[in-house]
């Protein structure tokens, strides 16, 4: 499918393919948040939108639009993509995005804050938009969870999004059946669970290989607690593409003639 960026000013849209990394994870002991593969793939999942500036921003606890301030460290970035703002009062931090997406019919844009992202008193606000026909922007949104101040480093992602079925729901039937009604999951589960107390148990008896091995990685390697070979679809990195200019036909340019 084509998820197409049109830019709706002079600058280049601050886009990138998301990153895997997270502040808090790179701080855990031995940075050990990133053996949970579900995770790290979720952190990899769509594009971020960064903030070219860095910027502070306070709230003062009241509701008027005047009551959130943003002090931009290149004061020229006003109202440039990813620059910050105050417009909606409440204690909303604003983020202009500066760009439209177009995806195709029946396909719409689900957006957030950096997944698995932590900052210290503001939280992100997520959306859905149905991009495959709205010509409206839309702008990404943080808003403070007690007045006081936050800081958004130059570079630091402030969205991420990626393309999510209109229908998705429609297309889902949950249904709650007992796991007894499938024995291979039973015998594969039983077999973990075995693998997992025993795991625990040689952790808290200072078993020395068990100690070594630090964690088990059954998941992580896609393979079934049997150690047999699981999906050959399973993954441990999404690799992600940039958004790139069109070529010039598509554009509708004329090449030049030699």
């Amino acid at each position: 499918m084509k998820l197409i960026c049109h830019p709706l000013t002079a600058h280049e849209p601050p886009l990138r393919p998301a990153s895997t990394r997270r502040d808090w994870m790179d701080d855990t002991p031995d940075a050990f948040a990133y053996r949970c593969l579900p995770l790290a793939i979720a952190n990899q999942h769509g594009w971020e939108v960064f903030t070219p500036t860095g910027l502070s921003a306070r709230w003062n606890g009241g509701a008027a639009v005047s009551d959130v301030s943003v002090s931009l460290d290149d004061p020229m970035a006003m109202h440039n993509p990813g620059a910050g703002l105050s417009n909606f009062g409440s204690g909303i931090l604003t983020f202009e995005m500066g760009f439209l997406l177009r995806t195709p019919p029946g396909w719409n844009i689900f957006v957030s804050g950096p997944f698995n992202g932590v900052k210290d008193g503001i939280t992100a606000l997520s959306g859905v938009i149905e991009t495959d026909w709205s010509p409206y922007t839309f702008t990404m949104n943080w808003r403070f969870t007690r007045p006081g101040e936050v800081r958004f480093e130059a570079g630091e992602a402030i969205a991420q999004f990626f393309p999510v079925r209109r229908d998705l729901f429609d297309r889902v039937t949950p249904e709650l059946k007992t796991i007894h009604t499938d024995p291979k999951t039973v015998e594969q589960l039983e077999i973990w669970r075995e693998s997992r107390s025993n795991f625990v148990a040689g952790i808290a008896s200072g078993d020395e290989k068990v100690a070594e091995e630090k964690w088990q990685k059954g998941y992580y390697r896609g393979l079934m607690p049997d150690n047999s070979k699981g999906p050959q679809s399973h993954k441990t990195k999404i690799h992600v593409p940039g958004f790139k200019e069109a070529p010039a036909k598509t554009l509708g340019v004329k090449p030049k003639r030699r």
